[in-house]
């Protein structure tokens, strides 16, 4: 833990609902769910206005839908989130050269690396808060929150604390060295990184809700009942005892896709449909970030809910997309489908970043697979699944009377606007985008010609100046199933 405040934690404020709210108009105020649309989707973020109806991420669509049926649930729009967050880190780098990614919406900044005197605490406020108006102004008009402190723990404890509702209008709060332990005790257990659900109900079982409680517990207590590792580690964060650097490059140690199904799947041939595709799109991946992998893993959730996974590791390293795919189709050769397949999933991890050739491959129990090259092919095209934000649904190739909720369309007569809803062959679109006025809703056939799709509209920062930032992996995948 450092003498002074100087690691900075920034988190957008509801992000993936705040670009829809700012690129559509009529939707300002209001509440805004986004992620998975279907009947066994699951929300990704839920604005505030949402928030106040008990919606919050992770909930099953279904439920959000209860709580919240006047809100608008959108299905999602990667490339419009990505470039907002391509233009906040490049501001962040602008602020330090040490700034770690946590995912698209969030990242550490080290301030010791910053040109400014983190021993002044008014500085590093004015710092903060000029942030905040600078995050605005290149993202026209979002917002995020800003904590300060003396390690990771508690910067990201600060800016939990300056969210939009906790009492601080200004949105940035410092937690002073000294002062850090008396801050956390009343927390609940689940502030401290890495107690997730599972975790806060065990020490739940020990007695412990809140991290004062767990200071009660000795070292050794802490120990006996969660392991070495863990019970010391915890034990430390209770006391605020963090020293974690910044690192301002994370590597993934995995690229998946996985894709979650409206129905469970029993037919095989439209399972290896599904992995082709996704042994495609985890390639395309693979290549971009320049690397190689050795282990396949073919990931399945049976309709009980029980997880099923089998990998495979190469003598040697690849990127090709036809071997990843014949090694993910030999290990769907072992998946008992009678039961039905809710998620299914494609991996690979074991990076290198040189290729060898593979001639063989063992399982998870170190058995020699049959020859790579010769694992079984298939002829014809990949089939009919396509990547969205949230999962695969119809591509509108395939299907062109699928409108994605919430998607960018451009109309030859009335220009450009976003899908308001659609079903039995007919679309409605609302006629307005980011800086017009609210549109009118019009309904139209779903195969109208004179209707398509469009990229979202670019950031005025983004046409005007270059972002130069490397575009570090924050291990976020942008095909998270719904």
């Amino acid at each position: 833990m450092r003498s002074r405040a100087s690691v900075l934690h920034l988190d957008m404020d509801a992000f993936f609902a705040s670009v829809e709210q700012r690129d559509k108009p009529s939707l300002r105020g209001k509440a805004v769910i986004v992620g998975g649309t279907s009947g066994r989707g699951v929300v990704s973020t839920a604005s505030y206005e949402a928030r106040a109806f008990g919606v919050h991420s992770a909930m099953p669509s279904a439920q959000a839908r209860h709580l919240a049926p006047q809100a608008a649930f959108l299905s999602g729009r990667f490339e419009a989130y990505r470039e907002s967050s391509r233009v906040v880190m490049g501001l962040l780098h602008e602020v330090s050269p040490l700034v770690e990614p946590l995912s698209l919406d969030e990242a550490f900044v080290d301030l010791e690396s910053a040109d400014i005197d983190t021993g002044d605490v008014a500085a590093v406020r004015r710092l903060a808060a000029t942030l905040r108006h600078q995050v605005a102004g290149r993202t026209e008009g979002l917002t995020c929150s800003v904590g300060i402190g003396s390690s990771k723990f508690m910067a990201k404890v600060a800016s939990e604390m300056a969210k939009p509702g906790r009492g601080h209008q200004d949105h940035v709060v410092l937690v002073e060295p000294g002062t850090e332990a008396d801050v956390i005790a009343p927390l609940p257990v689940r502030a401290i990184p890495g107690v997730g659900p599972v975790a806060a109900a065990r020490l739940d079982r020990l007695g412990m809700k809140k991290v004062a409680d767990i200071r009660q517990a000795s070292r050794e207590e802490l120990v006996r009942e969660l392991g070495q590792a863990w019970g010391a580690g915890l034990a430390d964060l209770a006391m605020a005892r963090d020293d974690r650097p910044v690192i301002s490059s994370r590597e993934a140690k995995s690229i998946s896709v996985e894709d979650t199904f409206e129905h469970d799947l029993t037919d095989r041939a439209e399972c290896e449909r599904v992995v082709d595709r996704d042994a495609a799109l985890v390639c395309a991946r693979l290549q971009h970030s320049g690397r190689f992998a050795r282990t396949v893993t073919l990931k399945a959730k049976m309709s009980d809910f029980s997880i099923w996974s089998r990998s495979v590791t190469m003598i040697g390293a690849t990127d090709s997309a036809e071997r990843v795919r014949r090694m993910a189709r030999h290990l769907l050769g072992s998946l008992d489908l009678r039961e039905g397949v809710r998620l299914l999933g494609v991996g690979v991890a074991n990076f290198t970043t040189s290729a060898q050739e593979e001639l063989f491959a063992v399982d998870d129990h170190g058995t020699l697979v049959e020859d790579v090259d010769r694992l079984p092919t298939v002829e014809g095209p990949l089939g009919g699944l396509a990547a969205g934000p949230f999962g695969r649904r119809r591509s509108m190739d395939e299907g062109m009377h699928h409108w994605r909720p919430g998607a960018d369309v451009e109309h030859t007569r009335w220009g450009r606007g976003w899908v308001w809803g659609s079903g039995h062959d007919v679309v409605t679109v609302r006629f307005e985008y980011r800086g017009s006025s609210i549109g009118r809703v019009r309904s139209m056939a779903a195969d109208d010609p004179q209707i398509s799709r469009a990229d979202p509209l670019p950031l005025a920062w983004t046409l005007d100046h270059r972002v130069t930032t490397v575009d570090e992996d924050p291990g976020v995948d942008p095909t998270t199933p719904d």
